[in-house]
Order: structure tokens, then C-alpha cells, then sequence
């Protein structure tokens, strides 16, 4: 739905239709060999609609096929939207739904009681349903109270209290269809969004302190140039809410998957980074902000502080560029691939010598500019809060 979505969008934007199907098509086809090719969310996607697929197919065996009943619909039908993208979801929309579920058949058997008429059950019981679907605890599901009522009604059963079990009934075998088969057919199990966001975070900061040191060192830098920076901090900060969210995926995806599954489905629990991780690119983040904040402001015309210049100016551009490295580094080494060729002693020796030239260049300007020192402080101060946490090493003085 949402590819052709997408189409029609395209289609509207001026975009030739030949040419947005055909843009589609490729897009359907990357993700087919990306499914095929190994591992990931297009993989996990046609593991799920699968899944839903056979435990409706279950369903529909057990109560059409084996019980021969005719009102088998609910059963497949509530197993299909029950595979949901974790167990813990599927287990906590069961409930929901099975509630919303009774309470439509119920309300439909008695509107039908009292009308005698199937028309006259569902203007009574409609609009009644439709304002308890919107009760919070329902979450989702509520929207069931009302579709439920309609397939009871149209199904032309006399109403009787064994109609209305029975219909019940069907819905909890499809609940523990949909529920089982997402639990012990392949459980989804959400890890890789964690190290991947974990991982896009410290590049993007990386990318952030590269791109001030180089505007720092190559130009007249300005308002202009410092806005630009505030904004690459902005989206740090997005990025560190989506690092945020794919955390309480994965935790939520742990929850109700036993141990031996896990095994079964390897999934990598141990590979994931701990969320003191999380914490510290937290950190990492908003002294980026603070940096790039110090920056605009030393910037800005219309403001006492005046921005440093020179071999100091020079120094802290190379300094910032350092710890950048530093941040794909650890990009590199979150994703388990080969960190930067240069050695990791040698870096932090030109860090340390880089470290005692500016703290030499902020002794001589406290004697001279009083605002520009007070500026360049704080950028060191910051620059070494962004080394604490990025090179947690032990550092001479």
C-alpha cells in the first residue's frame, strides 16, 4: 500500500507515470535481492507476512476443514492480524482484540434481539460500538468492536447464547493460532536496528566536528557558516531519537522469547551494545550542540564574545578534526568493520601536543582579549568533553 502510495504522489508531483512505475519496480526489485541476498528488514518482512499468511491458513484448516464450521471466518481472520512484528505486541493485541471482539458480538446479539432485523441491528449497535472503539485501553484494536458486529450481522445466524459463544470461541482459536505461530515459528527478533543507529550516530558526529574544522581552517567563517553547523547538530538529535526508539524495539522484541528460541533463531543478544552506549553518544551529542551553540553566538555581530583566530584558531580546527576521526572509528568498530589504519597511540599523542599548545595560546590571550579568551575557553572546555567521552583514556596533564 505504501509503494503505491508513493506512485501516485510521484504521479501528482509532475513526475511521468511510465517513469514512476518504472522507478517503483526497481525499488520492489532491490528489495527482493536484498531479501534474498542475507539477513535484514527486507528478510524479516517476508519472514512476517509468511508467518501471518500460515497461521490464517491454520486457522482456516482447523476450524473449516477439521471442524467443519460455518462461521470458520473470525478463526483465520483474527489469526492473520496477529502476527505482529513482536511477541510481546502479538500477546498485548490479542487481548485487546479478543475484548474488542466480544464486546461487538455481544452488542450485536442484543441490538439483533431486540430489532429482530439485521438493518435495524446495525444502525443500534454501530454507532454505540464505534464510541467504545475509541476506549484508550483497546489501543488499536477498537476499531474490531464494530467490524466484528458487521460479520456477525451479515452472517444471518439466529441469535442465541451458544451463537454468541461459539463466535467467541472462534476468535480465541485464531488469537492462539496467530499468537503461537509468531511465538515459536522463527520469533521476531528485533537486534540489528541498535548497533546499525548506534553506529550512524557517532558518524554523523564524526561528519559535525570534520565539517566545523574544516570550515574553521579554510575560511572566513561567519553567521552563515555557523547556522549551517547548528543545523548538522539538529539532526544529531533526530538521529539520537531513532537510536532511542529501535532501543525500546529491541528491548520490547526480547520480552516473552524464551532462551532456546533465541538459540533457534541465533539471535546475536550479546553482539548488541549495552545501553550505557546509548548514554554516551547521548553525552557526545549534546556537547556537539553546545560547541556548534558557542560558535553561532561567538559569530553573531550584534554579541560581545568575538570568535578566536589565528594559530589558535588553527590549532582547535585540527584538534576537532582529530576527535572526528575518532568518532568513525568508533563507527567503524560498532559495525565490526577495520577502524582507522592509523594507530590509535599515535592520535592521541597528537591530541595531547595539540591539547598543551592551546592551553599555551589561552594563557597569551588572557592577557590581550578578554572576550576572545573567554570564547576560546569554552571551546576548549567543550572540545574536552567531546575527548572524555569519544577517547575514555587516561590523559597526562
Amino acid at each position: 500500500m505504501t509503494a503505491v502510495t508513493h506512485t501516485v504522489r510521484e504521479m501528482f508531483r509532475g513526475r511521468r507515470p511510465l517513469a514512476a512505475v518504472g522507478w517503483e519496480a526497481r525499488a520492489v526489485g532491490r528489495a527482493a535481492r536484498a531479501a534474498w541476498q542475507g539477513p535484514g528488514r527486507e528478510r524479516d518482512l517476508v519472514v512476517q507476512s509468511l508467518k501471518a499468511a500460515g497461521a490464517a491458513l491454520i486457522a482456516w484448516a482447523v476450524a473449516g476443514v477439521w471442524l467443519d464450521d460455518p462461521m470458520a471466518l473470525m478463526a483465520p481472520w483474527v489469526a492473520l492480524v496477529l502476527v505482529q512484528a513482536t511477541v510481546y505486541s502479538s500477546v498485548r493485541q490479542a487481548g485487546q482484540q479478543f475484548t474488542a471482539i466480544c464486546a461487538g458480538a455481544l452488542v450485536a446479539s442484543a441490538a439483533q434481539a431486540i430489532t429482530d432485523d439485521n438493518t435495524g441491528a446495525l444502525a443500534l449497535s454501530l454507532p454505540v460500538l464505534m464510541l467504545i472503539s475509541n476506549w484508550s485501553r483497546f489501543g488499536g484494536q477498537g476499531i474490531y468492536t464494530a467490524t466484528t458486529a458487521v460479520f456477525v450481522l451479515a452472517s444471518g445466524t439466529a441469535v442465541s447464547a451458544s451463537a454468541v459463544g461459539h463466535r467467541v470461541g472462534q476468535a480465541a482459536l485464531g488469537a492462539v493460532i496467530g499468537v503461537a505461530v509468531n511465538a515459536f515459528v522463527l520469533p521476531p527478533i528485533h537486534l540489528r536496528d541498535v548497533p546499525e543507529n548506534l553506529a550512524g550516530l557517532a558518524r554523523e558526529a564524526g561528519d559535525v566536528l570534520r565539517s566545523v574544522a574544516d570550515d574553521l581552517r579554510a575560511s572566513e567563517w561567519d553567521a552563515q557558516t555557523a547556522a549551517g553547523w547548528s543545523d548538522d547538530a539538529a539532526r544529531l538529535q533526530r538521529r539520537l531519537r531513532a537510536l532511542e526508539s529501535a532501543r525500546s524495539w529491541s528491548r520490547e522484541s526480547l520480552r516473552l522469547t524464551s532462551g532456546p528460541l533465541r538459540a533457534l533463531r541465533r539471535a546475536p543478544t550479546a553482539a548488541v551494545p549495552p545501553e550505557d552506549e546509548d548514554q554516551r553518544w547521548s553525552r557526545v551529542t549534546g556537547h556537539i550542540t553546545a560547541l556548534t551553540r558557542t560558535l553561532a553566538v561567538a559569530a553573531d555581530e550584534n554579541r560581545t564574545p568575538a570568535p578566536p583566530e589565528g594559530p589558535a584558531l588553527d590549532l582547535y580546527a585540527r584538534l576537532l578534526r582529530l576527535i572526528g576521526d575518532s568518532c568513525h572509528a568508533e563507527a567503524d568498530r560498532m559495525l565490526g568493520e577495520d577502524a582507522d589504519p592509523r594507530p590509535r597511540e599515535e592520535t592521541e599523542e597528537t591530541m595531547e601536543e595539540l591539547h598543551r599548545r592551546l592551553q599555551q595560546g589561552l594563557q597569551e590571550h588572557a592577557g590581550q582579549d578578554a572576550a576572545r579568551t573567554a570564547v576560546l575557553g569554552t571551546l576548549l572546555l567543550q572540545a574536552e568533553n567531546l575527548w572524555a567521552e569519544i577517547v575514555p583514556t587516561p590523559r597526562s596533564q
